[in-house]
């Protein structure tokens, strides 16, 4: 199987939906992942910091990321207070061993908690070595209307974080410009979700390679600048029309990520760092 010398690719386990977060941890061992993403929501497994350890034990398939419930479904899950979710995410991280937690920019109805958040973010940053990587949205769209749904910004390069995420399903929703965005983070990225778009008011996650997204360019980049974050495999399967399929799918995300990170490689074996060291502390800009 083609291995990349530079970034571990995981599978983030919302790409198995509908299917459970423990089929998730089977696919990747299958498949040849380096590790998983776990995306805390409703299925009760994600939410039991034991039961993934058994699973990530079992399946020998480290968990090197949480990603904490932000989304609108997971509004109960671990609380309904949102600095309780990210608490518990930063201690299931540091219980499981994952480097990243991603965590998405509030919603404009949290309207205490997204006034607090940047700060808030970095205070919980500088309490534990497990980086809070906050990652890129977009506006919600209905027709010709468009509503911005986060504060304070779905463009977090807007806002003054330690570490980002960048989803490039996202940015093809947003329209905006990935490898823009990707200059404005700097060395500050600490975490890539990688997936597709064709520019739909609908947030595809596309297998990388079937939408508009500069997703070869953006993996080469990554390699010749010595990245040293993850890139995670974030899709959507669930038009799959079987198991195999969805498979199939995620094996073709996987190869199509792995192919363009070591051909990169290949090329500028000796290139240097600059990108973005996933171990930085990208203090340098942090407002007074």
């Amino acid at each position: 199987m083609l291995r990349a010398p530079g970034p571990q690719v995981l599978l983030s386990t919302a790409s198995v939906y509908p299917e459970s977060t423990a089929t998730a941890f089977e696919i990747a061992a299958r498949l040849g992942y380096d590790g998983v993403e776990v995306m805390v929501w409703t299925d009760p497994v994600s939410q039991d910091v034991e039961a993934l350890r058994g699973l990530a034990d079992y399946h020998a398939m480290p968990i090197r990321a949480v990603h904490a419930p932000c989304l609108l479904i997971t509004q109960r899950v671990w609380s309904t207070d949102p600095w309780v979710k990210l608490q518990r995410a930063r201690a299931a991280a540091e219980t499981l061993g994952a480097s990243t937690v991603v965590v998405h920019p509030p919603f404009r109805w949290q309207r205490q908690y997204a006034r607090d958040f940047v700060e808030g973010i970095w205070r919980m940053a500088d309490e534990t070595d497990v980086r809070f990587a906050v990652e890129n949205m977009y506006p919600w769209r209905y027709r010709d209307r468009e509503m911005l749904a986060y504060a304070p910004e779905w463009d977090v390069t807007k806002d003054d974080y330690r570490h980002f995420t960048i989803d490039l399903s996202h940015t093809a929703t947003a329209r905006t410009d990935t490898l823009a965005m990707v200059d404005r983070m700097g060395d500050r990225l600490g975490h890539v979700h990688m997936a597709d778009g064709k520019g739909s008011a609908k947030d595809e996650h596309l297998v990388p390679g079937r939408g508009d997204q500069p997703c070869a360019e953006l993996l080469r980049r990554l390699s010749d600048s010595g990245y040293e974050g993850h890139v995670v495999i974030e899709v959507n399967t669930r038009r799959a029309m079987s198991s195999a399929e969805r498979e199939a799918d995620l094996a073709e995300a996987l190869a199509f990520t792995r192919l363009h990170l070591s051909a990169a490689a290949a090329e500028r074996p000796d290139a240097g760092a600059g990108l973005a060291d996933g171990g930085g502390t990208g203090r340098g800009v942090r407002r007074a």
